[in-house]
């Protein structure tokens, strides 16, 4: 069988399509380390209308992450926070919280923060971080989620978006992507299915955490 690369196997769950919309726009910050795309999906969620938001921040802690690129050419201010320059995580996540809190954040969106973070900043934004995961939480937590995957030899992985707790790729979810792994795959295939129903529910999520009040 062959697949398109979208996946038409895929399972997106739960169905939102009629998700109450909130009436002021939501005010995001976006954090990311690396290419940015999932930060990307959703100004493009933004601009289409799709999703009432508007993106205040892009915080990024890597000084060569693409994430930068994309939000200057959608004209998103973007702020780099070096880790390497703090000793502690708490001094980062203290100077982070500032941040968000100087743009006016609302709601913090981790699309591929590749940092732990600590009761600074969770405690700072209660119930309104979002976080998205290259598997089916709660299995395969932490990095290499994919290869973890394919060396269990699961038939079905996907992603998650949830909301973040201190615990590591923990927190009630919001929705979740199903993929099939086919024989064949390899971590980069199946990282490229996955990462296409990332970019599906993260927007769906975000819309789905703001219609209701969340209770942890």
């Amino acid at each position: 069988m062959t697949l398109r690369p979208d996946s038409t196997l895929s399972l997106v769950s739960p169905s939102i399509s009629d998700v109450r919309q909130q009436v002021a726009p939501l005010k995001l910050g976006i954090m990311a380390s690396g290419n940015g795309s999932n930060f990307d999906v959703v100004a493009q969620a933004i601009q289409d209308g799709q999703l009432n938001a508007q993106i205040q921040v892009l915080i990024y802690n890597n000084p060569s992450a693409k994430a930068a690129v994309k939000a200057a050419n959608r004209g998103v201010e973007a702020v780099l926070l070096n880790h390497r320059n703090y000793k502690i995580r708490e001094e980062l996540d203290e100077k982070i919280v500032q941040t968000l809190r100087h743009y006016d954040v609302e709601w913090v969106i981790l699309a591929g923060w590749m940092r732990l973070l600590t009761s600074v900043f969770m405690d700072a934004f209660p119930d309104k971080i979002i976080n998205i995961h290259p598997s089916l939480l709660p299995s395969f937590k932490g990095i290499h989620a994919v290869e973890q995957a394919l060396a269990s030899g699961v038939k079905i992985t996907g992603c998650t978006a949830h909301i973040a707790c201190l615990e590591m790729d923990s927190g009630p979810i919001l929705m979740q992507a199903a993929v099939p792994v086919l024989p064949d795959d390899t971590a980069e295939t199946l990282h490229a299915r996955i990462q296409i129903q990332e970019h599906r529910i993260l927007p769906l999520a975000i819309a789905l955490a703001a219609s209701v009040r969340f209770v942890a």
